[in-house]
């Protein structure tokens, strides 16, 4: 009897794993479809944010004013998100790096991509800062956190030549605008490096809300000195508030919550819609075009970022 009831238990057991696994199979589809949409909306955020610096400074309002509001207004929203998660704020010495990240880096990164929009194309500055993940693997490489596979080192290669094909095919920009479009790149390159250990102490929302204010404070210092020029029309003013909420928060925070969902490495790989966002919205909202050797340094680009990616796998 023990031996049979011990059997029928056992099947029993069994058939309810085996009812499980549907339900955990939907479970882990909806969670992944719900992180692809959190990353999707992200990328169009950062995606857009180009398009939205276009209309500000259009309006008349300086590089130092729409980055004061950017990252004033996101600050705030982001320390008002960590109060209502109860996340704890950093401390001590990680709390000085990223103070220094917010004051220098991303102060320096941002300066330099919305300088660069003021001299080239949307689609040109976009894809130039996307040089990032090829310049990040290198550094990586040189400092011996990760080892230069030969996929590696082709997508690196790959995508510097298609940034090569694609300026020198003529997408709108001058020398001053792709040296800021660069820069951005090489500052973020830093910004990544330094901050990838300490982002994992302190958790990411803290660490970008504590970034966003640091840099909120240097540019707060900047209009004091050279003093503001605000958007002169409504259409300015839309643009700021869309940079800070929907290309600053949003696009934060929906990154965050699909990484968690999906990893890092898928969340990057769909990441790399954010530069085809921006070349999609200059063409139809700035006029922009690409001609076909552009679309293929583009396209250079992109599979590069995506290998990439995969490659941390």
């Amino acid at each position: 009897m023990g031996g049979k009831s011990t059997g029928k238990s056992a099947a029993a057991g069994h058939r309810g794993s085996m009812a499980l696994a549907p339900a955990r199979g939907r479970e882990l589809r909806s969670r992944q479809l719900a992180g692809a949409a959190f990353v999707a909306v992200s990328a169009i955020g950062f995606g857009a944010l180009g398009i939205f610096g276009k209309v500000a400074f259009a309006a008349g309002a300086s590089t130092a004013t729409v980055l004061f509001l950017r990252f004033a207004v996101a600050g705030t929203l982001m320390a008002a998100l960590m109060t209502v998660l109860r996340l704890p704020w950093p401390r001590g010495r990680d709390l000085g790096i990223l103070a220094a990240m917010g004051a220098v880096g991303y102060v320096g990164q941002a300066y330099c991509y919305f300088s660069s929009l003021r001299h080239a194309s949307a689609g040109l500055t976009a894809l130039l800062l996307y040089l990032y993940p090829a310049l990040v693997t290198l550094a990586s490489a040189v400092l011996g956190r990760q080892r230069l596979t030969p996929l590696k080192t082709a997508a690196v290669v790959t995508s510097l030549a298609g940034i090569a094909l694609t300026v020198a095919d003529g997408l709108a920009g001058t020398p001053t605008g792709i040296a800021f479009g660069a820069g951005a790149a090489v500052i973020y390159t830093g910004y990544i490096l330094v901050g990838e250990r300490v982002t994992r102490r302190t958790g990411a929302i803290p660490a970008a809300t504590v970034i966003m204010l640091a840099a909120a404070a240097v540019y707060g210092g900047a209009l004091t000195w050279e003093g503001a020029r605000w958007p002169s029309d409504a259409a300015g003013w839309g643009a700021v508030a869309a940079i800070a909420l929907f290309s600053t928060v949003v696009a934060m925070v929906g990154f965050f919550a699909g990484m968690e969902r999906l990893g890092a490495a898928d969340a990057a790989t769909l990441s790399t819609l954010e530069p085809v966002v921006t070349l999609a919205l200059a063409a139809a909202l700035l006029g922009e075009s690409m001609g076909p050797l552009q679309l293929a340094g583009a396209a250079m680009v992109l599979g590069a970022v995506v290998a990439l990616a995969r490659a941390e796998r």
